[in-house]
Order: structure tokens, then C-alpha cells, then sequence
């Protein structure tokens, strides 16, 4: 079953939003324009709630994008986003999915953040999803979403470690950071079961 899962197109991390990703609405013509070619689509939803440890704003004298120990880890703290309920949290309405069959909402637990779409970032607890994909024998699983650095890179991690074949669009994806992206991206292109497609 030829499977697209989208991570986290939202308003937040398009231009204008809290967290926004230089450019992260330029890849969302580029998704429109593939979508159709799948049989199963599947979609991942950042959902914090506003009381969310990762925000700067619950940490007093912390600023966004500083790091801090959390929790035995270093963790980045980032802007108020995605925060359940509102329109910061919501689909880009550009973004043209409706045959998409399943939403996985991430980032729900205050107390730990949530990159990937498979697990929490200490991997304390499933979101299902490699469960749901298996139901659906899926074996290769393409990859398109923001952003490149963070939620699509530990996502592609974990599906690999969950036995998937993962195809990542270069153009379906953008990063905030290009140094680290390029970084992450050589170590993946040494995986087995990974590629990246340049269409």
C-alpha cells in the first residue's frame, strides 16, 4: 500500500506563525500535487496544551530557543505553539488532504515533548501509529512535513527502527537549521531503508 504521512503542516510553523519555518509554505504545492498518487495518507498534529514544559514561557527568566536540563536531557525550549484548540494549531487551509484517513495528534504530555510521530521524546509512550500502519501492511512509508530537523528527522528514525522502508521528498520538507539538516540528512543517506527523493 503506497503510504504518505505529512507531519505537522500547521499554522504555527508556516510564515506568520509562532514557530514558523523560513519557507514552509513553499512545500505545500509540491504535497497537494503528490498526494492524490497514494492509497493511504496519514497526517501528525503537534497538540500541546498551554501549560507545555517545552514553552519558554513556563520556565521564569528562560527565553525561547535556549537550553535547558530537563528530565535527565538537554532540551530546547521553543515559543508558545500548537497549543490545542487554536487556529495556530490547525492545518494550513492550503494544505488539500481530504482523503486523509488518520490524524496522530503528538505533544500532548506537559511533562515531555514529543518530535517524532511514533514516540515521546524519551520513547515513554506510543502515539500507535507504527501499530496502525502495520494493521495496514504497510512497509514503505514516504515522508513530507516540517520541520526537516526536528519532527521529520526523529520520525524518520523511529520508522526505521520500526522496520520501514522510509522515502524522505526533498522537496516536500524544509528545515530551520540547514548546518544541522545536512548533517542529519548525510548520517540517514548511510541507513539502509532509507531515501531521498529529489523529484
Amino acid at each position: 500500500m503506497k503510504t504518505l504521512l505529512i507531519i505537522d503542516i500547521q499554522n504555527d510553523f508556516l510564515p506568520g506563525g509562532a514557530l514558523a519555518v523560513a519557507g514552509g509554505d513553499e512545500i505545500i504545492p509540491y504535497i497537494n500535487r503528490i498526494v492524490s498518487d497514494y492509497d493511504l495518507v496519514v497526517a501528525t498534529q503537534d497538540w500541546h496544551p498551554p501549560q507545555h514544559k517545552s514553552f519558554a514561557s513556563q520556565h521564569v527568566g528562560k527565553k525561547a530557543f535556549e537550553s535547558i536540563a530537563w528530565q535527565g536531557n538537554t532540551e530546547i525550549l521553543w515559543p508558545d505553539h500548537c497549543v490545542q484548540g487554536t487556529e495556530g494549531a490547525e492545518f494550513s487551509k492550503a494544505l488539500e488532504i481530504p482523503q486523509v484517513a488518520a490524524i496522530f495528534r503528538k505533544g500532548m504530555n506537559p511533562e515531555v515533548d514529543s518530535y517524532s510521530a511514533f514516540y515521546d521524546n524519551h520513547h515513554q509512550k506510543s502515539t500507535h501509529l507504527a501499530e496502525y500502519l502495520k494493521a495496514q501492511n504497510v512497509m514503505s512509508i514516504d515522508v513530507v512535513g516540517l520541520a526537516a530537523d526536528f519532527c521529520v528527522y526523529y520520525t524518520i528514525l523511529d520508522a526505521l527502527d520500526e522496520g520501514f522502508e522510509v522515502n524522505l521528498h526533498s522537496q516536500g520538507t524544509k528545515e530551520i537549521n540547514t548546518d544541522n539538516y545536512k548533517r542529519q540528512l548525510s548520517a540517514l543517506l548511510k541507513k539502509e531503508r532509507f531515501n531521498l527523493v529529489k523529484s
